[in-house]
């Protein structure tokens, strides 16, 4: 490849593959200018000038989108390694367990529940950290947890990554929300066939958490007849109190429900649940930081655990 032999004689700027890489994940210019805080023609004269130096293109102009050439797709796998290493020798020289940064990723269904209370007492601990919080799928936060874009994922299991080191924080039950004037409020005990005959309300595919309660009501040989779909568990819970069906919703979204337009109740027998977890990349540099992160977080989940 003689375009390697142009890379050795005219060094590339590490902002240089920043840019490309921004440009590569987006398919885009202008959502890659925004996302780094350039003009679109700085951007433009950047990955111009990296394609010179290295003699050939790295993006192939199709219509309204970009896509890789064989030499952009090479380069897209040498930046990710090299500003990888350059971002773990930075961390690892200024690690002194108190100040930096810590990068989180969580799905939609933890994010908004679990993660409020952690962050601010992790904040007092360490005031000098700063922590930054990403929400996502499930498939995204363990390709950016696979990439090094995010250094800690929290997620339900299971969770399928080869290169990912995964932990178990805790298990909780997922309760049966309904409206007020459900006829199911009547019953003391409920099982899950009582729920059977009615609509449900879940989170759109995309969601693990819907998975979840599919799983579950598959090993009891019930299938649930889903009348509507959408992707913030909060609708689902105002659907349900508008009487378009009932759902089940995780404790810990339970907890912080204090309407009256809803009624929570838990199944007997086997109760349906939901297992909390940690991900992380071990072949990424690990600060002291994000270790006292982990025990932060394996803390309150103890502690959860107890009580």
């Amino acid at each position: 490849m003689h375009w390697m032999h142009d890379f050795a004689r005219h060094p590339v700027e590490f902002d240089q593959l920043r840019y490309f890489l921004s440009v590569a994940h987006h398919q885009n210019f202008t959502r890659a200018a925004e996302e780094l805080g350039v003009s679109q023609p700085a951007l433009s004269r950047s990955i111009q000038k990296l394609e010179e130096e290295l003699g050939q293109p790295v993006f192939e102009r199709k219509s309204r989108r970009l896509s890789l050439t064989d030499a952009g797709d090479l380069l897209q796998s040498r930046a990710h390694q090299v500003l990888t290493i350059l971002e773990d020798t930075k961390a690892e020289i200024t690690d002194d367990g108190q100040s930096g940064r810590v990068r989180i990723g969580a799905i939609p269904t933890i994010a908004p529940y679990f993660l409020p209370k952690i962050l601010r007492q992790f904040a007092r601990r360490y005031p000098k950290a700063s922590i930054v919080v990403q929400e996502d799928t499930t498939d995204h936060l363990i390709k950016s947890c696979d990439q090094g874009e995010i250094d800690l994922a929290i997620l339900a299991l299971p969770i399928s990554a080869k290169h990912l080191e995964v932990e178990e924080l805790f298990e909780e039950e997922m309760y049966l929300v309904v409206a007020p004037e459900h006829p199911l409020v009547q019953k003391e005990k409920i099982r899950l066939q009582d729920a059977e005959p009615y609509p449900f309300v879940m989170l759109d595919e995309a969601h693990c958490l819907s998975d979840n309660i599919a799983s579950f009501c598959r090993e009891r040989s019930f299938q649930p007849v889903v009348i509507e779909r959408t992707n913030q568990l909060a609708m689902v819970q105002e659907l349900v109190s508008l009487g378009h069906g009932v759902s089940m919703i995780p404790a810990m979204a339970k907890e912080l429900d204090h309407s009256s337009s809803r009624i929570y109740r838990s199944f007997s027998g086997k109760k349906p649940t939901r297992s909390i977890a940690i991900a992380w990349n071990p072949y990424r540099f690990q600060s002291r930081l994000i270790d006292h992160f982990r025990c932060h977080l394996r803390s309150y989940a103890g502690a959860r655990s107890q009580s």
